[in-house]
């Protein structure tokens, strides 16, 4: 006879038991979500064929087009996810379930290059990735009580670095698989890699607390005064966020064609285009634990440093880093060819930012939402990053003429969305200072 599964924290001060089993399965989902998307606009400029076997690429326009309108998707979907995890199935049986729907879309990707095969890899990750998003950082959350809430913020660190060495690893792996053994194996990998992290998950089954779904009780706690009081505060914040990943997910996109432009010869070896966007990952390793030690308690001597402080400055910072990629488009529009260098400066500022806006923000959501909205809640911040993907989606069909040039040319481009990212930033700093914190952890037995 198996045990029953645990249904809310013991009071403890130790670290929850089923931490390991969820970092461990963050870091391999995350490797198998980024490696595929570090390859998408590649694949679909070089790689992409027809029924008839023959090469049919899509225009750079048509290509950041369709990326972003699949990242905002992705990010459309832990709405789904959430309703099934706080209403109906509970957060372990939603997150199981749709990782098998996951790992079936990566291998879409792989046995089909054609734009049918990849409307349907990309329908089913979107479906399960975006499905398990909401879910499993409210399920990390969900791991502790007010004994070891001290733990909070160091594991959501943990969490958040298991991501992004995920991400490092996968993004400097699968474009290399992608230029030496074909689309098939390099959409392959990662969809062993999600297996992988479904079966990680599962097997810390007994480890984890299971807060049950909340049924009649989610939606009654939704539709309540104190509920959509949450999610009126929480909105006002996440359309400006919406704008910060307008620009951050164009390192998947615009910054991947730039680096195509640029000399990208390091210390002897061309680095491949997509391989730029490694960076990313890495610098959040080696940034995030600095920020927290460092640079933080060296900013509270002058100011609050307040989860909203935080991403005001973050905000800014994106700011700096798309004037510094137009200043670079803008030398290759006059015919020279800048060093990767001076994009990897720029990957340094907007990743920076992220760790002020991204890290911050999933902390705040998770402490700013009622106990049984906690999915929902996570959820409604991914809808922030899918509006600001089919913002970016909607702009880039927009400005792409019929014979394929833009009507937003080399540095405008990047000029345009660097002025917006400055109106968005001010706009945040005066609704922030209305905004009234209130957090909320799930209670021990």
């Amino acid at each position: 006879m198996t045990a029953p599964y645990r249904t809310a924290p013991a009071p403890s001060a130790e670290l929850p038991a089923g931490i390991p089993f969820i970092i461990g399965n963050e870091l391999a989902e995350r490797f198998s979500y980024y490696g595929m998307r570090a390859i998408l606009v590649v694949f679909m400029t070089q790689y992409l064929m027809d029924a008839g076997g023959n090469l049919a690429p899509m225009t750079a326009g048509e290509a950041k087009g369709y990326f972003h309108l699949f990242v905002s998707i992705t990010y459309f979907t832990p709405f789904l996810g959430a309703l099934l995890a706080d209403g109906l199935w509970g957060k372990y049986r939603t997150i199981i379930l749709l990782s098998i729907v996951y790992s079936l879309g990566h291998f879409c990707l792989a046995l089909d290059d054609t734009r049918t095969g990849l409307l349907m890899g990309q329908s089913l990750i979107a479906l399960g990735a975006g499905g398990i998003k909401p879910c499993v950082s409210a399920h990390l959350g969900d791991q502790f009580g007010a004994s070891n809430q001290h733990w909070l913020n160091k594991v959501f660190s943990w969490f958040y670095l298991a991501i992004n060495l995920g991400a490092f690893v996968s993004m400097l792996l699968v474009p290399w698989l992608l230029e030496t053994q074909g689309a098939s194996v390099a959409f392959a990998i990662p969809g062993l890699l999600m297996l992988l992290a479904t079966v990680l998950f599962w097997s810390g089954r007994y480890r984890f607390i299971h807060i049950p779904a909340a049924g009649k009780d989610f939606v009654r706690e939704v539709f309540s005064g104190e509920g959509l009081r949450c999610l009126g505060r929480l909105s006002g914040i996440y359309l400006f966020i919406a704008m910060f990943w307008a620009l951050f997910d164009q390192t998947g996109s615009s910054w991947v064609l730039q680096a195509q432009q640029m000399d990208r010869l390091v210390f002897g070896f061309e680095v491949l285009p997509s391989q730029i966007q490694a960076a990313n990952p890495l610098l959040i390793v080696l940034l995030t634990p600095l920020f927290y030690r460092r640079l933080y308690p060296a900013l509270g001597r002058f100011l609050r440093v307040s989860y909203l402080n935080k991403i005001a400055i973050g905000l800014f910072v994106t700011v700096l880093s798309f004037v510094l990629v137009a200043g670079i488009q803008m030398r290759i529009d006059a015919g020279f060819q800048p060093h990767i260098a001076w994009q990897l400066l720029a990957y340094l500022l907007l990743t920076s930012a992220e760790v002020m806006v991204s890290i911050t923000c999933l902390k705040f959501s998770y402490t700013q939402a009622p106990r049984t909205m906690k999915s929902f809640v996570m959820s409604l911040y991914m809808a922030a990053v899918a509006l600001g993907n089919l913002f970016t989606s909607a702009v880039n069909f927009f400005i792409e003429n019929p014979d394929g040039s833009s009507r937003l040319a080399g540095a405008s481009y990047f000029w345009f969305f660097a002025g917006l990212m400055l109106l968005t930033a001010l706009g945040f700093v005066w609704h922030s200072r209305h905004y009234r914190e209130k957090s909320y952890l799930q209670e021990e037995v």
